[in-house]
């Protein structure tokens, strides 16, 4: 649990390092995400990280309120929309140093109500590394900065891997079951591998690219994807590291029109 916390520490270092330089105007420039400025990527994990606290601390009141009409991502960051950048990276140092504060000292194993399916507390860290990561590449996007690999991909990748079921739960005779290999490069010229050697099904990337692919932060076809096998491409055209809709994804380049992610 200290490793995945010191990870997710420094994810949330990487993101400030992009924050803690922005004038109030640039606090408001608009994200790949439709509607949504970098003060609403930042309300959105402050927001997120303040549930995961309180999931953690105190289960039955996260019960009682997680059984109230759930309001959508949308509403609930536009609840935060004017308040001023400096006060929304306040909130959303609070709020790490609580969740690293208490997430630190649980057990891995622990397992936590959340927003559907129960999870266990080393999975819930995990989440939080990807999603800051994701709406890190949101930001980063916005200011024009490119994407940095570093071995946390890791963490992303595992989750996009661990999701390919739930990816291709909607597809009807496609065995969603079949094996497939998975060979990523990390950043570091190491192989990450999941799967059987022997599955006819593949996917090979280099890992920043695999992550973004699974986070839904570029279309298939701006990325170094090599795809074998029918349950492969299907998985690759659909996949996503987190539950609930996947939204439109971004559009490839060159495209015309908006689309990206608010997950």
């Amino acid at each position: 649990m200290a490793a995945l916390c010191v990870d997710l520490a420094a994810e949330s270092q990487d993101l400030r390092a992009l924050l803690a330089p922005l004038s109030e105007r640039e606090w408001q420039r608009a994200t790949p995400a439709p509607g949504w400025s970098i003060a609403d990527q930042v309300v959105h994990l402050a927001d997120v990280d303040d549930a995961a606290v309180l999931a953690a601390t105190d289960p039955d009141a996260f019960g009682a309120a997680a059984q109230l009409p759930r309001r959508t991502v949308d509403e609930r960051v536009a609840e935060h929309r004017g308040r001023a950048g400096a006060d929304v990276l306040r909130w959303f140092d609070d709020s790490r140093a609580r969740l690293l504060d208490v997430f630190g000292s649980l057990d891995p194993r622990t397992r936590l109500p959340w927003f559907g399916p129960s999870m266990s507390a080393a999975s819930a860290v995990t989440a939080r590394i990807m999603e800051t990561w994701a709406h890190g590449r949101d930001v980063a996007d916005a200011l024009g900065v490119a994407p940095e690999a570093t071995d946390r991909l890791r963490h992303i990748a595992h989750l996009g891997v661990l999701a390919r079921g739930y990816s291709l739960r909607g597809d009807r005779g496609l065995d969603a079951g079949a094996e497939v290999r998975v060979e990523l490069v990390s950043p570091g010229g190491t192989t990450w591998v999941w799967g059987a050697p022997e599955a006819p099904d593949r996917v090979r990337a280099p890992a920043l690219d695999f992550c973004l692919l699974v986070t839904r932060r570029r279309h298939r076809e701006d990325l170094a994807l090599d795809v074998v096998g029918p349950v492969a491409s299907r998985w690759i055209e659909v996949a996503q590291a987190y539950a609930g809709p996947p939204g439109e994804g971004r559009r490839p380049a060159g495209s015309v029109g908006p689309a990206s992610e608010r997950r």
